[in-house]
């Protein structure tokens, strides 16, 4: 006996597209959530009567619990129902927002702000299996984009909007923003997103599981981050005292930086859809000869500023095709897989700091471009070693989206 076609609905079709932009608008409030003390930090240091330093803990301790609670926690939650941990997932956030907004003391600010980056941490290892289980795989690239792009808008739109707020209001009506949008984003995924178990998801598993190659991916991923944040860490450093750009315009060009990451999105998610392979490299190639060209024309200002537009642009297509390599080669549960992935992302980022920290004083800023693009080279020919590595039939051509 067949089992019944199910004929998909504009109906159906309306609620997965909410769904999917609700997932955005929640990788939003995260990546704002996170990184939105940045630019308030005067403010609650003042009012908590806490050191500059100790409210710096509000952004860095932040980092080291979605670092270290990725994988077990994502391990602890395989067989829920993705509605309905995204639904606690996103009420613990609105909550803690709250809390945050509301704390009498800096401990109780801290607390919440724990909360907040391990319900983040969860959030990121299940988001790209979430959206790719609610469309066909040959779009599963351009649906992660969607989810990244969220993410993107939050430093280039959050950070600032959050800032003006606080200035304006307060620290604490900042936060309260955030939670309202949150609420938001909550009730859409409760109403929109389809309640199905994890096991019987399409993207439950890797489309072509090969634990060498997923191995592959997630050195290149800590490798290209570190690269990149050798010399994105000290970036205003460097464009101030070595390229000679005016400070009024440093928030121009960053802001370019910005939008050139979020264009880079769109674009890296189509491309890997069509071949995975190329979606990686590519952007790699482009990441290591942006930063080797910034640092032998460290000195021209214009030149440098379109070269850093470029990391931008490179690193926000390689975001989608780095997550698509993991959901095609994932050796078990793509959740599991993602928070490898992601934990490897924060592993690079601690480590491109720390090495452009021992640069800076020893080379000078100028040379924090030099080791990036080094250690993005490094990154490439990882990624490029990846063909040697494949088993025979991993080397076949996917009938799904183009070369893998």
């Amino acid at each position: 006996m067949t089992a019944p076609v199910v004929t998909e609905t504009s109906s159906m079709r309306l609620r997965r597209a909410g769904a999917l932009v609700s997932l955005a608008v929640t990788a939003f409030c995260y990546v704002a959530m996170e990184t939105l003390p940045i630019g308030i930090l005067p403010l609650v240091s003042a009012d908590l009567n806490v050191s500059m330093s100790m409210a710096g803990t509000l952004v860095t301790g932040y980092a080291v619990v979605v670092a270290v609670v990725s994988l077990p926690l994502t391990y602890a939650t395989r067989r829920i129902p993705r509605r309905r941990l995204m639904s606690t997932l996103l009420g613990l956030l609105v909550v803690a927002t709250v809390v945050s907004a509301t704390a009498p003391t800096y401990g109780v600010l801290l607390g919440a702000r724990v909360v907040i980056a391990i319900t983040q941490a969860l959030f990121w290892a299940v988001a790209a299996p979430a959206a790719a289980g609610m469309f066909p795989v040959h779009v599963r690239g351009r649906v992660m984009s969607v989810v990244f792009s969220g993410a993107a808008l939050g430093p280039m739109l959050g950070v600032p909007a959050g800032t003006w707020l606080g200035q304006q209001a307060g620290w604490r009506v900042a936060f309260l923003a955030l939670a309202s949008l949150a609420l938001v984003a909550f009730l859409a995924i409760v109403m929109l997103m389809p309640s199905v178990p994890p096991e019987q998801e399409h993207a439950a598993t890797g489309t072509n599981p090969e634990a060498r190659r997923y191995a592959i991916v997630i050195i290149t991923t800590a490798l290209s981050v570190a690269g990149l944040f050798t010399a994105f860490t000290y970036t205003s450093v460097f464009l101030t005292t070595v390229s000679g750009l005016p400070a009024a315009a440093l928030s121009a060009v960053l802001l370019a930086r910005g939008v050139a990451d979020f264009i880079g999105i769109s674009a890296g998610g189509w491309a890997t859809d069509r071949h995975q392979r190329l979606a990686v490299i590519v952007p790699l190639a482009l990441l290591a000869a942006a930063h080797l060209g910034m640092f032998w024309l460290a000195e021209a200002t214009l030149p440098v500023a379109v070269l850093l537009s470029l990391t931008g642009f490179a690193m926000g297509a390689l975001t989608p095709a780095l997550s698509n390599r993991v959901m095609e080669v994932a050796p078990g549960r793509t959740d599991v897989a993602s928070a490898g992935n992601s934990a490897a992302y924060n592993v690079g980022i601690a480590a491109g700091s720390l090495l452009g920290g021992i640069v800076l004083p020893t080379l000078g800023v100028r040379a924090t471009a030099l080791v990036g693009g080094i250690v993005l080279l490094l990154a490439l020919a990882v990624a490029l070693a990846e063909t040697g590595v494949a088993t025979t039939a991993a080397r076949r051509t996917s009938p799904v989206g183009g070369n893998r």
